[in-house]
């Protein structure tokens, strides 16, 4: 139902509602007439006119754009006059059905009620217009900002898979003339790795054993390149297996891990994998290898360089806000520890 289906709909609804309730409490002090019918059904029309002006009134000059003194100030004076202009509909309307007592409805108190009663309606519909306007604003505005996340997400993944197929490749490139057995062999792993991120690539999460599955993937096929050089070592904490990550998150920490330690070494060196809960009900994945974070300069995505760290920070963001973490700090002297915490219930986006 669109917005002004949904409008009208709600305004003849409530206010033949208003007329319902009326003839119900006339039914119980005596019986209904035709003439009450009318004139009950006609009083909740020009309810239903009335707050259509104002409506238009609202939208015409703008009311939505004002601060909320002026606001309050301009809904209060159209309240007000509405109650007067629907006290003199009232007696008009007894005119018209011939139920006009002029020694009763002409009494100041009967006048001061009906204004009065008037007046409450009016504000009650001022009201819930205006806080109907203000949720629909914030939903519109809540499936805009996840329409915005989820095209950054889908951009943060088109720069990702390049980015990871180039290094890849590089590994396989390495070893066609070295050892084109363990070439043949790589490929496989690489096809393997590649399939999964093709599958993987609409998904904002994905089963941490199936992202686990892959980075054992790529570090077996790294192993090939690097021999004896690189050491392999996995604690997974079996609870690890109930968490959702974004898909190729780890694989990236792991690629940066390789790239910028490992790769940098004469020996090589140990590429540690751990995964547990922690005491605040979040999985907390480590990757710790051989070498030294000397800058910042990794955390930031210089023109022309790749996207890891850049991009899994940006990903964790606009997935989890501020529930989730990133670190990446030297341990000791001879290793880097790249953490991140993703919380146990994940949230979707629009």
């Amino acid at each position: 139902m669109n917005r002004i289906r949904l409008y009208w709909s709600l305004q003849v609804l409530g206010w033949s509602f208003l007329a319902l309730i009326n003839l119900f409490f006339v039914s119980l002090d005596r019986g209904i007439t035709p003439i009450q019918v009318g004139a009950f059904f006609s009083l909740s029309a020009f309810y239903l006119f009335s707050t259509h002006i104002l409506r238009n009134i609202i939208k015409k000059y703008g009311w939505f754009n004002l601060t909320f003194g002026r606001l309050l100030f301009y809904a209060f004076i159209a309240v007000l006059a509405l109650s007067l202009a629907n006290t003199i509909a009232q007696i008009i309307l007894n005119w018209i059905f011939g139920t006009l007592n002029p020694d009763e409805d002409f009494r100041p108190v009967v006048i001061a009620g009906n204004i009065f009663v008037s007046f409450i309606f009016y504000t009650l519909w001022t009201m819930m217009y205006f806080l109907f306007h203000f949720l629909d604003n914030y939903n519109q505005s809540l499936k805009y900002q996840a329409k915005i996340n989820e095209i950054q997400l889908n951009h943060l993944k088109s720069q990702l898979n390049p980015h990871f197929i180039f290094n890849a490749l590089n590994s396989v490139r390495a070893l066609v003339d070295e050892d084109p057995t363990k070439a043949k062999s790589a490929i496989t792993q690489l096809s393997n790795i590649l399939r999964f991120s093709l599958m993987m690539d609409k998904k904002r999460t994905i089963d941490f054993e199936n992202e686990f599955n892959t980075v054992k993937d790529y570090l077996n096929l790294e192993s090939i390149r690097f021999e004896e050089r690189l050491e392999i070592r996995y604690e997974i904490d079996p609870t690890a297996y109930d968490y959702k990550v974004p898909p190729m998150m780890l694989q990236t920490i792991v690629e940066n891990a390789i790239k910028h330690g490992i790769s940098n070494r004469v020996k090589g060196g140990l590429i540690q994998v751990k995964c547990y809960e922690g005491l605040g009900d979040g999985l907390i994945i480590q990757v710790k290898n051989s070498g030294q974070l000397k800058t910042n300069a990794l955390i930031k995505k210089k023109e022309g360089e790749g996207h890891g760290i850049s991009n899994t920070i940006q990903r964790l963001k606009l997935i989890y806000g501020n529930r989730s973490s990133f670190k990446i700090f030297n341990s000791g002297n001879d290793f880097v520890i790249t953490e991140i915490k993703i919380p146990k219930q994940n949230l979707t986006l629009g």
